[in-house]
């Protein structure tokens, strides 16, 4: 039986922090996460979750405060010989079901689907990425008819810097971030 313990300290939300404990349990996982909401004003269940889950297969999480479960199954079929991966999720408080599908051509190319069942709402993307470094990811919302694109180029190995255009809005975003275990971690959005 292995265990892990993570913390986490948020200076944009004035302090936040949070922690997340994991103990395997043979094929399973099970995770307790709490907030600095949990012991603020003396120690209560606000901001603890719980879950169990099978890496691949499930993941089951119960939100305590709230009562609320969140399901998630996840399988991969093959297509064509090419690998199809498949999530069925489900809130329960929300009564929101959401299917997502990828199927990954080959390490460049790949092609997923959202859709939040009832509502009609389905957002379709491609991925491309070429030579390991630049990845390009157009991406179209059926119930609102447009397109948005997202660009990003890994630079020096840690580095990353992203542009996204949503259509509808006519924004564009940058953003530069870094995930380095000697250098530190940041990102900058404009």
């Amino acid at each position: 039986m292995k265990a892990a313990l993570k913390g986490k300290y948020d200076i944009d939300k004035n302090g936040g922090a949070a922690a997340t404990i994991a103990v395997n349990a043979g094929d399973v996982k099970l995770r307790a996460s709490i907030t600095d909401a949990t012991f603020i004003n003396g120690p209560s269940l606000t901001g603890l979750a719980l879950a169990v889950e099978k890496p691949g297969a499930f993941i089951i999480d119960y939100n305590v405060p709230k009562k609320d479960f969140r399901f998630q199954f996840m399988n991969t079929v093959r297509v064509a010989e090419k690998p199809l991966n498949l999530t069925y999720s489900h809130s329960w408080a929300d009564n929101r079901t959401i299917l997502d599908g990828t199927l990954v051509f080959d390490p460049a190319n790949k092609v997923s689907a959202n859709h939040a069942l009832g509502s009609g709402n389905c957002k379709l993307k491609y991925s491309y990425v070429h030579q390991g470094l630049t990845t390009f990811e157009p991406s179209y919302d059926v119930a609102k008819n447009s397109w948005d694109f997202a660009v990003s180029r890994r630079v020096y190995g840690d580095d990353l810097f992203k542009a996204t255009y949503q259509t509808t809005s006519k924004v564009l975003g940058l953003e530069w971030s870094r995930n380095s275990k000697q250098t530190g971690c940041f990102k900058i959005n404009m």
